[in-house]
Order: C-alpha cells, then sequence, then structure tokens
C-alpha cells in the first residue's frame, strides 16, 4: 500500500537493466509513492531495451549515461533538472560491473587493467556523480543518496574477487563524501549492504547459487529479496530518514550478525562434513 511518502520529490535512478534489478524495483515502489524521476543507465545497457518500458509505466524519462565520464553527468543533472523542473531529491547508485569476473579470471592472477575498469564503474563513479551534484549544486538540503553494497566488503567471498575491493571503497566514499556533503548542504549519503539477490548482475558471479542458500540458511530471517531492498531505498529517500547519513545499513535477514545457525549445523551433521 502506498502512502505517498515521496510525494512531490524528485530523483535519479541509475541501473535499471531489467525487472529483476534492484533499480527497477525501487523506480516502481518511487512511483507508486509519488516521486518524479529520470531513469539513466549506459548506452549499452540501453540496448536491452527493457528500460523504457519501465520509463512508460512509471511515467518518466529515460538519459543515457556513461557514468565514468564527468561530462556526460553534467548532463545527465542539467537535463534532469529540467525535465522534472528544479533539483533532485533523491539519487539510486545501483552500478556494478567487474570484467575480471564476468571472465572467470582468478583473483591471485588479477589483469589490473580490468581492475581499474571495475573499481571507476562501481565504487569510483559515486564519488564522481556526488562531485558533479554538488558542484552543480543539483541536491536540496536533506536530499538522499543511497548506494547498494555487500558483506564481501568486510569479509571473504572467495569468488567475489575484485568486486569486493569497489565494495569496501563504495562504503568509503560514503562515510568520507557523506560527512563533506552533509556540512555543506545536509545532503545524507548512506550504503545499503543487501542479501544476495537474484539480479542479472548478481547471477553473473561464480557460485551465486551456493552464495544465495548458504546465506538463506544462516539468516534468521532468510534472504532479503528485491521488494524488500527497494522498500527501504523508499524508506531512506524519504523525511523519515533525514537525520542518517553515512551508514551502511545491512538488509540481510541477519546474516552479517551471525556466526553459524542451528539449520547449518544440522546440515553439516546430517552431510557426515567435518565429521571424524
Amino acid at each position: 500500500m502506498a502512502h505517498n511518502i515521496l510525494e512531490s520529490k524528485r530523483g535519479i535512478i541509475f541501473g535499471a537493466l531489467d525487472e529483476n534489478s534492484i533499480a527497477w524495483k525501487v523506480a516502481e515502489k518511487a512511483h507508486e509513492e509519488g516521486a518524479r524521476f529520470v531513469l539513466t543507465n549506459s548506452p549499452i545497457a540501453l540496448r536491452k531495451k527493457d528500460i523504457f518500458e519501465l520509463a512508460k509505466k512509471t511515467n518518466s524519462q529515460v538519459i543515457g549515461t556513461d557514468i565514468t565520464e564527468i561530462s556526460e553527468l553534467e548532463d545527465l543533472f542539467d537535463e534532469s533538472m529540467q525535465m522534472l523542473g528544479g533539483k533532485i531529491d533523491f539519487i539510486l547508485h545501483s552500478v556494478g560491473m567487474s570484467p575480471n569476473v564476468r571472465k572467470n579470471i582468478p583473483y591471485v592472477e588479477l589483469d589490473y587493467d580490468y581492475l581499474q575498469k571495475t573499481l571507476d564503474v562501481s565504487a569510483i563513479s559515486l564519488h564522481k556523480v556526488l562531485s558533479v551534484a554538488k558542484k552543480l549544486d543539483a541536491i536540496n538540503e536533506w536530499g538522499s543518496v543511497v548506494t547498494l553494497s555487500y558483506i564481501a566488503a568486510q569479509k571473504t567471498f572467495s569468488s567475489y574477487s575484485d568486486m569486493a575491493h569497489a565494495k569496501a571503497m563504495l562504503e568509503s566514499i560514503v562515510r568520507q563524501f557523506g560527512y563533506h556533503y552533509g556540512v555543506s548542504n545536509k545532503v545524507r549519503i548512506n550504503s545499503i549492504s543487501q542479501s544476495p539477490t537474484r539480479t542479472t548482475a548478481g547471477t553473473g558471479v561464480s557460485g551465486f547459487n551456493a552464495f544465495f542458500n548458504y546465506a538463506d540458511a544462516m539468516s534468521p530471517l532468510g534472504n532479503a529479496d528485491s521488494n524488500s531492498c527497494a522498500d527501504l531505498c523508499i524508506t531512506m529517500f524519504s523525511d523519515y530518514t533525514r537525520m542518517i547519513t553515512m551508514q551502511n545499513i545491512y538488509n540481510d535477514g541477519g546474516f552479517s550478525a551471525m556466526g553459524i545457525s542451528n539449520k547449518l549445523i544440522e546440515q553439516y551433521i546430517n552431510g557426515g562434513v567435518g565429521e571424524n
């Protein structure tokens, strides 16, 4: 049930690829809650064309943007403010990509050019978005920026590879830029550390099903799905959370606080794993 908690708010949503995307769910819910926004993704991603169906459904516009290019971000903010009739109130940064992961290159043999691309797209892009927004004074006071992270920023997941470095950097940018933007403009910046989620990007990680099933068995509430993450994003965009900034919020069913669960203990015992 919608409560219009984003009524009159304007935003930019990065990263909606298809209906499996968290950004897609966020856009649907933001529309239900009364927000107006621009959808954006890379020109290559726009070739999939699904985003235009979402735009029609949510009465929004689509602007293709290379999130790593400052000039394109400047154009995005200028055009968005013109289309929406004013400054931005919220931004979703739902962007991540690793050529090393896509090509199954072992972590200890990383291609460093690919690593730089991973960091630029998946983490440094957030800094670029915020820097451009600040320079253009594009975000209203008490505006909210949310980016999506994963617990591999703190713990080792063997096949997550250089994306773990990107997520760690991403969370650091949240804290650092959150301070500066908070002092100057009262803009709040937070990350959401989400459960393994069956998105197009997520399922591309080697061993994803093991990630998913393990987290689900470990978490007291089970894995948080994309709709749950979208609900949290909407809450973070709203005025109800206006004093929360520089935080990494775990939307993971309790996984991040666990050591081991009875369900996993039983699986290990029944499977004979580790038994003498």
